[in-house]
């Protein structure tokens, strides 16, 4: 469970980093618009901060810690989640910044995006393998 808790608290940080790199920068260039730089906060907060204390509930009244799935499922979502976000920031702040970019440019960004999204998508499908597989081992007084 403590596992959990401390990468919550870990992606709490990066969601308030990101929410303040997206406000101050945004400012110091001068640019109004909108960037991808704004998702940063949300999906950190979102896919980094609640899915990882709702897995600390579930290690409390189930074997989750122990499962063999856990270590694939683990490495693959955190990869995919913090490679996404340095996706929205490569974009945001070429957007930011007005960088004008070649076709090639922009479809190579939309690529390793896409690649990035596909590896979050798959610690998606081995997060619910995993729960799917998992024993209860307390349970909850309600």
């Amino acid at each position: 469970m403590k596992k959990f808790i401390n990468l919550a608290f870990i992606y709490a940080i990066l969601a308030m980093v990101g929410g303040v790199f997206y406000r101050e920068f945004t400012k110091f260039v001068g640019f109004t618009g909108k960037t991808t730089l704004a998702f940063v906060h949300l999906h950190y907060f979102v896919l980094g901060v609640v899915i990882f204390l709702i897995l600390a509930i579930f290690s409390n009244f189930t074997d989750l810690e122990n499962s063999k799935k856990l270590k694939p499922f683990m490495i693959t979502y955190n990869i995919g989640l913090n490679f996404m976000i340095v996706m929205f920031i490569v974009k945001g702040i070429t957007q930011a910044l007005e960088i004008e970019m070649t076709k090639t440019t922009l479809a190579m960004i939309s690529g390793f995006a896409g690649i990035a999204h596909i590896t979050l998508g798959i610690g998606i499908i081995l997060l619910f393998l995993m729960l799917k597989s998992i024993k209860s081992t307390k349970k909850a007084d309600l």
